[in-house]
């Protein structure tokens, strides 16, 4: 899988996207956890990575990957 997993988190009044490493919001600030999250989701396919959705409270409401994991992996 690749390095840098998309952060989709709620930081200063809006919905941000960030990847791992990189302290940087990605294509700026969102009104609505739901157009973050459809950014974020695009990125994180575009990187073939892993994407992790938080609630405004900081705590993991989601995580999707898009990488080429194999299909015996454990969980």
């Amino acid at each position: 899988m690749a390095e840098g997993v998309v952060d989709t988190v709620y930081a200063d009044g809006s919905w941000k996207n960030s990847v791992e490493g990189d302290e940087r919001a990605l294509l700026g600030s969102y009104a609505t956890k739901e157009q973050a999250v459809a950014v974020g989701r695009g990125e994180a396919r575009r990187r073939h990575t892993e994407h992790v959705i938080h609630n405004q409270d900081g705590t993991i409401a989601e995580r999707n990957s898009y990488g080429d994991d194999p299909a015996d992996r454990a969980g």
